[in-house]
């Protein structure tokens, strides 16, 4: 969808940000999780995907030093398998590199075989399991990692 934009989450977006959430996930993060993460938390970044003047998708992401750990990426149903999943995620790789980011990690269901397909093209590779992560299910968690943000040149696809 090439009308998609992306931008910075703004405190004005959590409304849209929560029907993304209540689309994509069966434990959807709450308002209050939002606010903390826009207004409070210094570690986070989050972006916003939207097609005319709704919101699509979203990602976010903590940094840690020189460590980004993404803490989600969701695109609603209706819009998936379109290349914006990946827009998203390379805009997160591209804002982590400017902060100075020289890895990135995230967490992925093993039944999520899209996404795991995605992160490898883009370069994560699995360096671990954490067992019982998500809490609706008790399924583990995959813990992908991608190094050498900081020596990948300007393109996200280098490594790939």
């Amino acid at each position: 969808m090439n009308g998609a934009r992306i931008r910075t989450m703004l405190p004005t977006d959590i409304d849209g940000v929560l029907q993304v959430e209540l689309n994509c996930f069966a434990v959807p993060w709450s308002r209050v999780a939002f606010e903390n993460e826009i207004n409070d938390n210094d570690l986070a970044h989050y972006l916003v995907l939207e097609a005319g003047d709704r919101i699509i998708g979203y990602a976010g992401m903590w940094m840690i030093l020189d460590e980004a750990h993404v803490t989600n990426i969701a695109v609603i149903s209706g819009y998936r398998r379109q290349g914006l999943g990946e827009r998203l995620l390379l805009a997160l790789i591209g804002q982590a590199r400017q902060l100075g980011a020289v890895s990135m990690t995230l967490e992925v269901r093993p039944s999520n075989t899209a996404a795991q397909v995605l992160y490898r093209k883009l370069g994560f590779e699995n360096r671990g399991i954490r067992r019982q992560y998500y809490s609706d299910t008790k399924e583990d968690a995959i813990i992908m990692w991608r190094d050498g943000l900081d020596t990948d040149g300007a393109d996200p696809l280098a490594k790939a």
